[in-house]
Order: C-alpha cells, then structure tokens, then sequence
C-alpha cells in the first residue's frame, strides 16, 4: 500500500510540473485576481488576510492546506499524464461516501437555514482543499475516515500559535492544538461548531457525516446568502483566513458546478502541493502524532531546520519582454503605529446589557427576551458598526435560532447588537452566553436558565370505569393526556402513584399496583413521559386479594394532577337464586311424592 501511495505521489508530482506553463497562463480563468507561481500553486498579489476571524475561532485555526489546482479546459493542453479528458474526469470524481455526506448535510442545512443557500459543491471544494476528500475516501462504512486526518501543531512557527485546549482528545497533542479530520476542523472550533451527521448519537471530526454538516452549519452560522458573492466569500475566508486559500476553494467549487461524479471510496486521486511547503524548503518527513495517519502531501517539520533559508518572497509579475520582475509602483509609507485614525472597535470601552434580564425558558421553548448588548465609550456613549459575537458556553444544548452556538451581529447607530432569538435545549440548568467586540478582549456575560417542561392540566382520555376482580388485572390500562395553556404539552416528566386516599397522598400499602421489571409489585412510577402529543398510556394494573375503591394519583412537573378511582370487587354469582329472584322458572321436573 505504501508503494502504491508514492507511486501516486510521484505521479502527480510529474502532472503538477509539466502542467506549470499552462497553470500560469490561464489560472485568470479559475478566479478573479488569481495568478501561479513556478509550481502551478495559487498566488496574490495581496495575501493578507482579509476576515474578521481571528485564528483560535476559523474552522481550521487557518491550517495550512492543499493547493493543486483543478485541470483547465484549454484549446491547447499541456501533455499531461493520461489524457487531458481522462484527467478532467478523475479530478472530477468525488468518492461515494463522501459525496453522499456532502449533499446530506446541504439538505440538513438548507432545511433549517433556507436562505444561506448552501450548495454541496462548496463542501466538496473544502472536502478537496483540506483533505483530498478525506484522503480520496479512505472511510469505512459510517464514514469515518480509516486512520486520523491531523495537521500540523498549531505551535507559532510558521503557523497560527494555538495551545492545547482540548487536553489532546482529538488531535493527540496536548501541548498544542491541530486541526482534524476530513474538514480540519480545530478542537476549539468543533467543540462548539461540531455536529452529529450520521445519527449515531455522537459529533465525531473524523466522521465525513459529522464534519460535512457541522461546516455547512458554520459557513451559514450569520446572516451570510451563499448565493452572494461577497457573502461566499466571507464564509470562505471564515473558515481559513487566506486570499490564497479563498482563491483555490473557488476553483475547485467552478469545477465541481461544471460536472462531478461519483467513484468508488478509495480510489479518489491525492493532493500534493501544500500551502507551507514554501515555508520549508527542503524539510524531511514531518512527524505524526502517535496513531495518526499524517496529511497526504505532507512534507516536512512546522519548524524550519536550523541553516535553512527563510520563507522566498513571492515574485512579481514579468515583464513579457525581458523576464524580470516588473518593478511595483511606489506606495505610500505605513503610517507609524498609534498615528492612525481609531476605528470604531478601537473606541469601544465595555460592553452593557441592554435590556435582557431573567432570562428563564422552559425546555424546548425560546426565550421570550433576546439577548441585547451595546457597545459604549468610556463616557458612555454608543458606538456603531461594531461586530459583537454571542457565544453559548457550558454544559448546554441552548443554541439560537438555526442550531448555532455562535452568533455575530453589527451594532446600529445607537451601538446596539440584538442577538438572534435563544432557544432552549433539553437539559435543564444555568448556562452562559457571552457576548465580545470582535477584534477586542471586551466581553460580557449573560445568565440563563432552562427548567423543566410543565403542564397545568391533566385529563384522562377514555371515560371506562375501571374494574377488576381480587387477585386479576385490569383490562384497561390509563391513558392520560398532559396540556399546558390549552396546548398539548410534551415530553413533561409524570409520576404515577397509588395512594390511600384523596385525603391522604402517602403511597398505599394494599390493592392495586404496577409491576417493575422484575415482576415484583411497585405503587410508584417515576421517569414517565409524555409523548410529542403529551399523551401517555401508563402501563398495566393489577390487583392484590384486597377488595374495595382505590385511587390512582397522576402528577406533572409543574403542578398538574389526575385522580383515577379503581374498583376491586368480586364478580358477582351467574346462577340466579329462585327463592330471591321471582323472574326464574317454576320447576318442570317429574314429582316424586307417592300418589294418595
């Protein structure tokens, strides 16, 4: 397998460097702006990051990442290994697996963010620029990638500097964080961008399925319309904050629009050129974390050796008629640091709550008041057009409108950020929610809290009295049905009681009962709950020798509760008694007194 795997390496290392000419003239066609350098890899003449996403909260901590090119459609191709048709279609394939996680999370997401307009092809985009599409589909059946994705620790050399933050749970590294799995995310990130796509209970970074859906969920996590240009590229940049990274993505989503299509997992064609390969020139192997398969293409240590030249500054444009570098035009000078005009982020002071208090909802409802911040001055004044991100932090699946955890929204002219609306998760409990400047270490802190769901109301659903006779079973079980403001109220916890009597709710201690597991006698029920419809059918009754009118009591979180009286009583005689029922027969048998 090793020997296949270099022989493909060397392969496309041959394609990438006799293709190079061609690369370089026609790469105006895969973006805008975009040029080639020598080696057939996407430059600018600006690569400065361009997004407000700091590196600790992009998708991949702005790891580096795989820059092959699409093939170009040209009259006149370069030789190239196979044929330029035979080429256009493997780079075209995506590997089944893959492919099926890719249009399963933009159906999820379009779902429940329709007006992002997610389209697959952008996962596909990412899924090749990241990973070679999970390394050319090396999954097993659910979609987990065979052997860890990992890319370079995030140490500061040469790379974003990233400590450990995930105590090495994902990435093996418990010094530094590394991005992971077929989408690179960083554990920062996926700690609260992570998804499960695949249904198995769990948010796995090395699950295709679960990393598919959680980017197509972070690419729409604001306002962005991917159908926008600017919004597309926004998104793009906020997953790794690059122009030469925007610029390759691009590519490959023109190329997949054009045509794809489906091959076997496994036999998806490997990137080669990574984008920190420049970085470090010459460098051997770079080590893997232990048990990790490393990135394909990987090539060399984050760190460069000692005696290795720096990183080689991009070239200018040529001069077509002599081949050196055009000179660029004068610019001005850099003003000296703090002689700037201060925007309007570098005015803000603090951050005030503006308005929302109290803030309590019960389970699976979305609370009433939205989270307001507003950015002020030192003397109090407020500030627009400043980005505020909303965070939800802790032990919680509260997210806002959409499953997002994240949020970001621009102040109005008042200085004022209204978040989108909360909504309450399943656990119960006090939570988080932080609010920042972006691009400032300003922050303020919501309190909020999730009861438990109630109802105000309980009725039985069926009007038979019910009976049984000592020692039998009910023939009819309870069924009861749990609303709250006239609304079917679901899932509320219930507890069902056999008590003494009205008078006295204290557990009874003969007649009718349930039976655990076990087939033991049990008169008390806990960890009932109502279905969708808040409905719930308790299950069977028996009884004891005890004969009499007993009282089963039903209660709900939230102060509901239900008397159902239960009759024991003996079956009553079939056979008719003639001395006390003057409806029988007379007898009709032969006398048998002797004749006078």
């Amino acid at each position: 397998m090793a020997a296949h795997f270099d022989r493909r390496l060397r392969k496309a290392a041959v394609t990438t460097t006799v293709a190079a000419v061609v690369v370089a003239a026609l790469s105006a066609s895969q973006a805008p702006d975009v040029t080639a350098d020598s080696n057939g890899r996407q430059t600018t003449a600006d690569n400065a990051p361009t997004a407000d996403t700091p590196s600790q909260e992009s998708a991949t901590g702005n790891s580096p990442y795989y820059t092959d090119l699409p093939p170009l459609n040209s009259p006149s191709p370069a030789p190239t290994i196979g044929t330029p048709s035979s080429r256009e279609a493997a780079e075209a394939g995506i590997p089944a697996t893959v492919l099926d996680a890719y249009k399963k999370a933009e159906a999820a997401v379009r779902q429940a963010k329709p007006g992002c307009n997610l389209p697959w092809q952008l996962l596909a985009a990412i899924g090749k620029v990241e990973s070679g599409q999970a390394r050319g589909g090396r999954v097993d059946a659910s979609g987990t990638t065979i052997g860890k994705i990992i890319g370079p620790q995030l140490d500061g050399n040469g790379f974003a500097l990233i400590k450990d933050t995930d105590d090495g749970v994902y990435d093996g590294n418990s010094s530094y964080d590394n991005a992971v799995g077929p989408m690179q995310f960083i554990p920062s990130t996926w700690a609260w961008a992570g998804r499960d796509g695949n249904g198995d209970g769990k948010d796995d970074p090395n699950n295709v399925y679960d990393a598919a859906l959680a980017a197509g969920h972070y690419l729409c996590r604001f306002t962005w319309d991917l159908s926008d240009r600017a919004d597309l590229e926004s998104a793009i940049l906020s997953y790794n904050n690059s122009q030469d990274y925007l610029n390759t993505v691009l590519s490959w989503l023109e190329h997949y629009r054009r045509g794809s299509h489906e091959i076997p997992d496994g036999t998806g064609t490997l990137p080669v050129g990574r984008s920190d390969d420049a970085f470090r020139p010459g460098a051997g192997p770079s080590p893997s974390t232990p048990g990790a398969t490393p990135r394909p293409g990987a090539s060399g240590s984050s760190t460069p050796s000692p005696g290795t030249p720096d990183r080689p500054a991009k070239p200018g444009p040529s001069d077509p008629g002599t081949g050196s570098p055009t000179p660029k035009p004068p610019t001005d000078p850099e003003p000296p640091a703090g002689t700037r005009p201060p925007t309007p982020t570098d005015t803000v002071h603090h951050l005030e709550n503006a308005g929302a208090t109290g803030l309590t909802a019960v389970a699976g409802d979305t609370f009433a008041q939205k989270l307001t911040a507003r950015a002020e001055t030192k003397a109090g004044s407020g500030v627009g057009k400043v980005r505020v991100r909303f965070t939800v932090l802790g032990d919680t699946d509260a997210a806002f409108t959409g499953g997002d955890k994240v949020a970001a929204v621009t102040t109005d002219a008042s200085g004022t950020a209204v978040a989108p609306a909360l909504v309450a998760g399943e656990k119960t409990g006090v939570f988080t929610v932080r609010a920042t400047v972006i691009g400032r270490s300003v922050a303020f802190d919501y309190k909020a809290t999730v009861t438990e769901r109630v109802a105000d109301a309980l009725a039985r659903t069926g009007a038979t009295e019910l009976t049984c006779v000592p020692g039998g079973e009910f023939a009819e079980r309870v069924e009861v049905k749990a609303t709250r403001k006239g609304a079917a109220a679901g899932k509320v916890a219930v507890t069902a009681t056999l008590v003494k009597s009205v008078l006295d709710p204290t557990q009874a201690d003969k007649g009718p009962f349930f039976k655990d597991a076990d087939g033991k006698a049990v008169r008390t029920l806990t960890g009932l709950k109502t279905d969708a419809k808040g409905m719930l059918e308790l299950p069977k009754l028996y009884a004891d020798d005890a004969a009499g009118t007993f009282l089963l009591r039903v209660t709900t979180a939230g102060g509901a509760a239900l008397n159902v009286p239960l009759k024991v009583a003996a079956a009553p005689d079939p056979t008719p008694d003639p001395s006390t029922d003057p409806s029988a027969e007379p007898s009709t048998s032969p006398s048998t007194e002797p004749e006078a």
